[in-house]
């Protein structure tokens, strides 16, 4: 049967024309790059984004052509702090003078000060057309000159374009150090599995390659999923990694147990093809799982999402085909050096290929007791996630992003000296025109009637504007918080079902929203709590599925995405626990007070299919050692210390790759990182040696129902003894 599948059909031919599959793996990756640089990137647009009464206030505004434009500021203070500094008065003029003759610039608004006369804040609009972070350096430039020719003065410059060029640099300043800390502990865990530096360099640079292909790919894949940002090269990173250097590890560590097994005997052909046979079928149907969980991005109807799902799905594809197509030729042309004993020397001696220390030790007890075990273990897992109850979802925004970003710090300091230019509320109103007095004079009275609410900021030139035509309306209020805060929260919530309706609602037809980034927080989150269970649905039975097929077991599969479903629980009890409650604040560990909105869904997503990797290779070794005749207790016992060291080696893989997004300075990938850093190690461990053989030892033969294969094997190989 296995002489007829696919997995080896392929490995056979790689293994018999090396270079033919190394030379058109080469030609893969250029034709997949130069793919991706003819066809470009499809980019989102901002109606891509539109969620909820958000989504359909800024539709209202976008129909007046009223919604605001990317506005720079530039604040200007004493650098000793003197009020009414002579000199400020002149470089707010400069400013004003330079900004006017920009071409990227389409008004600059009258310097105002501040209520204490100790800062000038000079407001700058850019020109609808051009992309602020694109063209916002224009005006950095004309700051920084400004600021030469006043050296008694602080002229500093913040923004949306001005924080989000920022944040690219503080983003790929971090990545680079994540690179750096993962390839070389990469190969060094890769050096120590296999002895030989060598060997250990395949799976890195075939993982790296098809990093590269998958990213051209996406550049086309991109026209029907557009681009959401900087989101899905992050994620097809850490992905990639993970997933390609694994597929590889499983691979190549089986050809050195079937050449360990057979004593040197078999051809290095021969091992291949017994590996492909076995850790091949693996990969296919672990691959699949991933792809199969990943795909349940798609139902979340949410773009981000969806450019995610399209970059990791391109990348696991392309990491199972590179790990079934050119790695057994690589093994092939590799020889004696991928044959050679597993294992640098400890104390003189060579470790097996095979060999975990303590694992038995720690096993066997487990079998013993595995009642115990389980229920020991289940509850703690179930403790870990109780704090997931209680979780708080927000999308994340300014008041976590990293001050040494120089716009931060400046826009902090722009709000505390001028409370009114943080935060705003968008109104958003539609009418017939002819009302369009009557939807003035509303908004000026629900201005008037929050000027000193403490919810909202007072400001002394609140602007009501109008479309040609008077169809639309716009008032912005601003709030002296935080985009996430609670005060924030609550003034939206009054505004919406209170104060809007009210001032809007007796008006005939004129249809009202409110946008603005606390309403966009509050209404991505709701739309993304609304679609978690059809996703998570959607996931748990096509996984399901694939497992009754791999398996041909309804037990085996009812386990694992039980099993997947405790881990994903648990890790988000543990993300509540370090970046909500920051119990881990003496550590440098620590968030907002909240989660980030996309985060559970991301990681049940993929923590599920990074999970059904373990359960796959360690249950298909159990399933090995069931069908040649074992009873379930000795199948379970052989095949969890048969796959020890590759799964062990995987999972310490995948918690170093996912431990160094720590390193990058926004909160989404700390969390992301930790929690899959988390995730998988509470599969390798609590999971792998502790629960899964617990709960298939109490279940012995009913582990395979309804298949009747490894019964009869069994029988078979009682009645031949």
């Amino acid at each position: 049967m296995s002489k007829r599948s696919l997995t080896v059909k392929v490995a056979k031919w790689s293994a018999h024309h090396p270079w033919l599959a190394i030379f058109g793996w080469i030609l893969f990756i250029a034709l997949c790059v130069a793919a991706g640089k003819m066809t470009g990137t499809n980019m989102t647009e901002p109606k891509d984004f539109w969620v909820g009464e958000a989504g359909r206030a800024e539709s209202i505004l976008t129909s007046g052509d009223l919604m605001p434009p990317s506005v720079e500021k530039i604040l200007i203070t004493s650098r000793d702090g003197a009020p009414n500094a002579p000199s400020a008065s002149a470089a707010a003029e400069e400013i004003s003078r330079r900004m006017k003759d920009l071409p990227v610039v389409e008004k600059v608004e009258t310097p105002i000060r501040s209520a204490d006369e100790n800062a000038i804040m000079v407001a700058v609009t850019l020109k609808k057309e051009y992309r602020a972070k694109d063209h916002v350096h224009a005006l950095q430039d004309q700051t920084e000159a400004v600021q030469a020719a006043y050296p008694d003065l602080y002229i500093d410059q913040t923004g949306d374009g001005s924080i989000s060029q920022g944040n690219e640099k503080a983003l790929g300043g971090g990545l680079k150090r994540a690179e750096m800390i993962t390839l070389p502990i990469t190969l060094i865990i890769l050096f120590v599995v296999f002895g030989s530096l060598l060997v250990a360099g395949v799976p890195l640079v075939l993982a790296l390659t098809s990093i590269v292909a998958s990213m051209g790919l996406y550049g086309a894949a991109s026209y029907v999923f557009p681009d959401a940002g900087g989101a899905v090269t992050n994620m097809v990173l850490m992905i990639g990694l993970a997933v390609g250097v694994d597929y590889s590890l499983f691979f190549v560590k089986r050809v050195r147990e079937e050449h360990e097994r057979a004593g040197g005997r078999i051809s290095h052909a021969a091992a291949v093809e017994i590996a492909a046979a076995t850790s091949g079928k693996a990969i296919l149907v672990s691959g699949f799982a991933v792809l199969v969980s990943l795909v349940g991005l798609y139902v979340a109807d949410d773009v981000i999402f969806s450019s995610i799902a399209t970059g990791s799905i391109l990348v696991v594809m392309v990491a199972m085909i590179s790990s079934l197509t050119v790695l057994p030729a690589l093994l092939v042309k590799l020889g004696r050096r991928v044959a050679g004993r597993s294992g640098i020397k400890f104390r003189g001696k060579t470790r097996s290929s095979a060999s975990v220390p303590l694992l038995p030790i720690v096993l066997k007890p487990v079998m013993r007791r595995p009642l115990l075990t389980f229920l020991a273990a289940t509850s703690a897992m179930v403790i870990l996630s109780l704090p997931a109850f209680n979780i708080e979802l927000k999308v994340e925004g300014k008041e976590t992003f990293p001050r040494s970003i120089p716009a931060m710090a400046t826009y902090d300091k722009l709000t505390r000296t001028f409370p009114a230019e943080g935060v705003s509320h968008w109104v958003a109103v539609q009418s017939n025109p002819a009302y369009s007095d009557k939807v003035v004079a509303a908004l000026n009275g629900l201005a008037e009637q929050v000027r000193y609410d403490p919810l909202f900021a007072e400001s002394g030139h609140l602007k009501i504007r109008t479309s040609e035509g008077g169809g639309v309306s716009l008032l912005e209020l601003p709030i002296p918080y935080n985009a996430s805060s609670k005060e924030a929260t609550a003034s939206l919530e009054k505004l919406r079902n209170e104060l809007v309706p009210k001032a809007i609602g007796q008006i005939p037809g004129a249809e009202y929203a409110v946008s603005g980034e606390t309403a966009r927080s509050a209404d991505t989150v709701d739309h993304l709590i609304r679609n978690l269970p059809l996703v998570a649905g959607f996931v748990l039975l096509l996984s399901f599925i694939v497992m009754l097929f791999a398996f041909r077991s309804v037990v085996i599969g009812f386990i694992g995405i039980t099993l997947n479903v405790l881990s994903a629980a648990s890790t988000l009890g543990a993300l509540v626990i370090v970046f909500q409650y920051n119990w881990l604040e003496s550590l440098g560990l620590s968030g907002g007070g909240f989660v980030s909105s996309r985060i559970p869904l991301i990681l049940f997503v993929i923590l599920f299919g990074l999970s059904m990797d373990y359960q796959v290779f360690v249950v298909s070794r159990i399933r090995e050692e069931a069908l040649s005749g074992l009873t379930t207790r000795e199948a379970v016992f052989r095949g969890i210390t048969g796959s020890a060291t590759v799964v062990t080696s995987a999972a310490v893989l995948m918690i170093s790759v996912f431990l160094s997004f720590m390193f990058v300075p926004y909160l989404e990938l700390k969390e992301m990182g930790f929690g899959l850093a988390i995730a998988v190690l509470l599969d390798a461990v609590i999971v792998r040696i502790l629960i899964l053989p617990s709960v298939m030892t109490l279940l012995g033969y009913a582990n395979w129902w309804p298949s009747s294969q490894i019964g009869k094997r069994m029988s078979a190989q009682t009645k031949a003894g």
